[in-house]
């Protein structure tokens, strides 16, 4: 059970939201396990271990088990959230559904079509039938920040971690990287912006003529995610929407529409359906304007020059990000450097870098500038970049002194197991669970969610 420990951390358990396709209807299915209010079947459990083994072949029984049990833990951290009156907003949860299929769209390029054949369901039937389990996964998420949220390290904690790690266990650091990176897009010039802000105000000018908001967003609307909606957004609370968005759709009376709202997405024809407080459900129609070839040319000139100036000034990159970097950008706010999302730090593995990343710093040492990058966003649209190369490491043995951060974080996350563990054994007793006792004759490790276990 070991190997798979490694790979599933007990802290932070998480639905694979959209990503399980799995047919269930191949598996004779039945409730292995209860967990207070909470069941699981046995095609939940045969789905994870498809899902795992896709990332770590030949998982053995103690694996299987092991998933099982985190599947048992996952069931019990809804169960008790809802004891504790954890709560999540129906909005909340839209407005992730929302994001997650717009991502999932991005990735195939905004084909709806694509889409639907992917997961054999229309957009609003994907929606239906992961809620639930998004519901479940928020509710478990809120529950562990509320036991684990106040959990911190000291420098002397650290230490006597890595301490007790075993000489011939220390782990061996591959050659990792930090890098910064200024980011230039091309923006649509005036022309392009009066062309999409006439194209919505002609649009605006037929609804209020009498045709149908939804049919139009189906038809011309640039959001895939809401397009086939209707344009529906559903519904959102304060704080949620862009702001110039938000601030227009709360000042509207019901079923009335907005005149033309620009944000960073582009411009927007609102209509507001309904208002609950600080919950409203809107719809819109999307237009996007176009960036043409001279605007692409325009910004590739300015972050040579930009470059230039880099090279032979003494300014700070970062001053440099801060005043001619595209705001939107993860990096912005860091001065340029770029965060590992695998990890949470600023180290790179060589590997792990993106090609057209490691070929720009391939031959740079540290403070050294790159040549521009073309890279292409989600949508396939150009824009460029410059890096420099902060550090670059050799590889080695973990030390204190390189390796601090890491070596704290880890020293963090088995703290935070250690008390996790403490918790659920001393919270798991008090509601009634149990387990087919099939399965339990073959994972010992499931003891604990034993109703017999807990009356013996």
């Amino acid at each position: 059970m070991k190997s798979l420990r490694k790979l599933i951390v007990i802290l932070f358990i998480v639905t694979n939201i959209f990503h399980s396709v799995y047919s269930q209807s191949q598996i004779v299915d039945k409730i292995i396990a209860k967990v207070g209010s909470e069941i699981i079947l046995y095609s939940d459990w045969r789905e994870q271990i498809a899902f795992i083994n896709e990332k770590q072949k030949n998982l053995s029984e103690d694996d299987e088990c092991a998933i099982l049990e985190n599947l048992l833990i996952q069931k019990f951290m809804v169960h008790q959230a809802k004891l504790d009156s954890i709560d999540v907003k129906d909005e909340e949860i839209e407005s992730q559904l929302n994001a997650r299929i717009e991502q999932i769209l991005q990735y195939m390029n905004n084909d709806i079509k694509k889409f639907e054949e992917y997961y054999g369901q229309s957009i609003n039937e994907v929606k239906e039938r992961f809620r639930d389990d998004l519901k479940s996964q928020l509710l478990s998420e809120r529950l562990q920040n509320k036991v684990l949220g106040n959990i911190t390290v000291t420098p002397k904690e650290t230490e006597e971690f890595f301490k007790l790690i075993p000489k011939d266990s220390v782990p061996y650091f591959n050659s990792e990287v930090e890098i910064a990176e200024l980011v230039i897009k091309p923006e649509p010039n005036e022309e392009q912006l009066n062309k999409a802000k006439e194209k919505l105000q002609k649009l605006a000018d037929r609804i209020r003529a009498g045709e149908d908001f939804g049919k139009l967003a189906g038809i011309y609307s640039e959001d895939p995610g809401s397009a086939k909606q209707g344009g529906s957004l559903g519904w959102m609370k304060r704080g949620v929407l862009v702001p110039e968005y938000e601030a227009a759709a709360f000042k509207l009376a019901d079923d009335s529409l907005s005149e033309v709202v620009q944000s960073e997405f582009g411009f927007h024809l609102i209509q507001l359906i309904g208002r609950r407080g600080n919950n409203i459900n809107t719809r819109h129609i999307l237009i996007k304007p176009t960036v043409s070839d001279g605007d692409i040319e325009n910004s590739r000139k300015q972050i040579d020059s930009i470059r230039e100036r880099i090279l032979k000034d003494t300014i700070p990159f970062e001053i440099i990000v801060r005043k001619f970097g595209d705001k939107k950008s993860e990096s912005y706010n860091f001065g340029g450097q770029i965060v590992n999302q695998k990890t949470g730090n600023s180290y790179f593995e060589i590997a792990d870098l993106d090609p057209d990343v490691y070929f720009a710093i391939d031959n740079l040492k540290p403070g050294e500038i790159s040549n521009v990058v073309v890279s292409n966003d989600q949508e396939g649209k150009k824009y460029f970049r410059v890096f420099k190369l902060i550090s670059r490491s050799s590889p080695h043995k973990a030390n204190l002194l390189q390796d601090y951060s890491k070596i704290q974080q880890a020293a963090k996350e088995q703290k935070k197991n250690e008390k996790f563990r403490e918790w659920l054994e001393a919270h798991v007793p008090r509601i009634y669970s149990d387990i087919d006792p099939l399965i339990l004759n073959n994972c010992p490790n499931l003891q604990i969610w034993s109703a017999i276990a807990k009356k013996g």
